[in-house]
């Protein structure tokens, strides 16, 4: 059990490391990158967290990380959104969107969010080693594999419901993709789920762009060009996304 807390405690001081550096990037305005790997990260963070649920010093780490979710989600989306506008000959309304990114990098470095999840976490390892000598972390191992699997069970469920919601499987699958990849030590599922999670997470997430950028365009006057194009690949990622889906769980719900 030993050795588990210890890798438990060098993932998250390599988080933190992690954090840290996108912290100095997005300060510096330094690449296009510091955002998406800022969220990354944190995602990972949470993933590590949720089957700890219930230990001490967990709840306010996991707060902490979704407020910094939640900060930086709208300023992701208008990240990616001005990539794909200046890649698809929309300069103009680009370069507005590119103008508000650079003020917000800086803004969002110096945040009180991102900076009282900094704290937290550097305390977090330290929570760990006391819960150890508590003797809090017995049978941390099947703990872990047991929330593991209830996350797979969720996904199995979502995945068999005809009225199955969209926004809800990505959620999910992210959540089972970065949970096996927190623990991989204690990941029972076969080798092929993961490059099929992968897979159905990159399908809906092209669905949930053009749905996402189509709402947009209703309050975004300037986004009106590219409504037809996005309503067209609304459709398509559809499809793609249920076949995608489908393939998905026929291949890994078998087992």
């Amino acid at each position: 059990m030993s050795v588990l807390v210890d890798r438990l405690v060098a993932h998250v001081l390599s988080l933190e490391v992690r954090l840290l550096a996108c912290q100095a990037r997005l300060t510096a305005r330094t690449d296009p990158e510091a955002l998406h790997d800022l969220r990354t990260t944190v995602r990972r963070l949470r993933s590590l967290l949720r089957p700890l649920r219930g230990l001490p010093g967990v709840e306010q780490l996991e707060d902490a990380a979704s407020a910094v979710g939640q900060v930086t989600t709208p300023w992701r989306d208008r990240e990616v959104l001005a990539a794909y506008l200046l890649q698809h000959h929309q300069p103009d309304a680009a370069q507005r969107r590119m103008a508000q990114m650079a003020e917000a990098y800086p803004a969002l470095a110096a945040s009180a969010e991102l900076n009282a999840l900094l704290m937290i976490l550097d305390a977090f390892p330290r929570f760990l080693r006391a819960s150890q000598r508590q003797g809090l972390l017995k049978d941390l191992d099947k703990r872990i594999e047991k929330r593991l699997g209830k996350q797979w069970e969720k996904l199995d469920e979502a995945l068999h419901d005809p009225a199955h919601d969209r926004h809800r499987l990505r959620l999910l699958i992210k959540r089972v993709r970065y949970g096996i990849e927190a623990y991989p030590e204690l990941d029972r599922l076969p080798k092929a789920a993961l490059k099929h999670l992968k897979a159905t997470q990159g399908a809906l997430g092209d669905w949930h762009d053009c749905w996402q950028w189509l709402a947009k365009a209703q309050q975004e006057s300037d986004l009106q060009p590219c409504v037809a194009t996005w309503q067209a690949g609304l459709i398509a990622a559809e499809l793609k996304a249920d076949r995608v889906l489908e393939k998905f769980s026929a291949t890994c719900f078998k087992f």
